[in-house]
């Protein structure tokens, strides 16, 4: 891997690392011709930065080997050398609280080439300043959200447990749920039961009793996290098919993201939930989450010499 002196450089924006070179994230780019932007076929990871300290970043690279095997990249960056990137980018930029992508694109074939095998694959990451997935207002009234009429791509077209860009039918939700006045949408599988929302994974909560989907989503290191959390606490947790009626008629509904953690909601389709605010159980959860990250659960050091 090939290195760039940080001299008078402004990293400040982020650093990223592109196919064995390392660059200001300004300077990041991706040709035309690549499949990766042609096709969308690419498969990614986030893994979240707070106050210096990876969280899960040994789950997040090893969902990021699965979806990487999954989808038949073949890119030339073993774990430990991944690992000594995501490092060293956020080193470069000097953030204490990052958001840091990793990604394999397809590349391209030699010219008339239009098979997929033939393509030279490689890795792009990027650690940017660390942004939530919804404004800090947002996480006080709770998200507005809606069941999209868009049903989610089911998993036998594209394997949405690993995690990848196509989000054709996301982008068409998200358009639909702010004609509706929500925030986010909700997706639905062919079978009218709830998958997931554009970045991240949907729990329902009624009568004490914690749900999430089991089927046609990504299995979200966020989701695994609120999982363990609920049996620490004691909360009955439940992987399970969710009707649209469910989500309805819950109690609470929260989401889970590495751009955020854990955030409630307060609308379901206009619906007001918890007196128009996140509801008990999912502010609880939302507590002792940042609670934990911030006394080292989970956390790896970002090491900071590594520049």
């Amino acid at each position: 891997m090939s290195s760039t002196k940080t001299g008078a450089i402004d990293w400040s924006k982020g650093a990223a690392y592109v196919n064995g070179t390392f660059m200001p994230i300004g300077e990041a780019r991706v040709p035309l011709t690549d499949w990766a932007y042609r096709r969308s076929d690419v498969v990614y990871d986030v893994v979240s930065v707070w106050d210096g300290q990876f969280f899960r970043l040994d789950d997040h690279i090893a969902r990021f080997r699965r979806s990487i095997e999954r989808y038949r990249f073949t890119p030339q960056e073993t774990d430990a050398e991944l690992r000594q990137i995501l490092h060293r980018i956020v080193a470069m930029s000097g953030l204490r609280s990052a958001y840091v992508a990793m990604d394999c694109l397809r590349g391209q074939a030699a010219l008339g080439i239009r098979v997929p095998s033939k393509a030279k694959n490689y890795i792009a990451c990027y650690a940017a300043p660390f942004t939530s997935l919804v404004p800090e207002e947002h996480l006080q009234r709770g998200l507005k959200l809606a069941i999209s009429t868009i049903p989610r791509i089911p998993h036998e077209c594209v394997d949405a447990t690993a995690k990848n860009f196509h989000w054709g039918d996301m982008n068409m939700a998200m358009f639909e749920a702010e004609e509706m006045g929500a925030d986010f949408p909700l997706l639905l599988d062919f079978k009218g039961n709830l998958t997931e929302g554009p970045g991240f994974n949907v729990f329902i909560v009624r009568d004490g009793v914690v749900a999430t989907p089991d089927y046609n989503m990504l299995e979200g290191i966020s989701r695994q996290t609120v999982i363990e959390l609920c049996a620490e606490l004691g909360i009955d947790v439940q992987v399970r098919p969710i009707s649209a009626a469910e989500v309805r008629d819950a109690d609470e509904i929260f989401v889970t993201s590495t751009a955020g953690g854990v955030i409630g909601a307060s609308r379901i389709d206009g619906r007001i939930m918890s007196n128009d605010r996140p509801g008990p159980v999912s502010s609880e959860l939302r507590e002792t989450y940042w609670e934990k990250r911030k006394n080292g659960w989970h956390t790896e050091p970002v090491n900071y010499d590594a520049v």
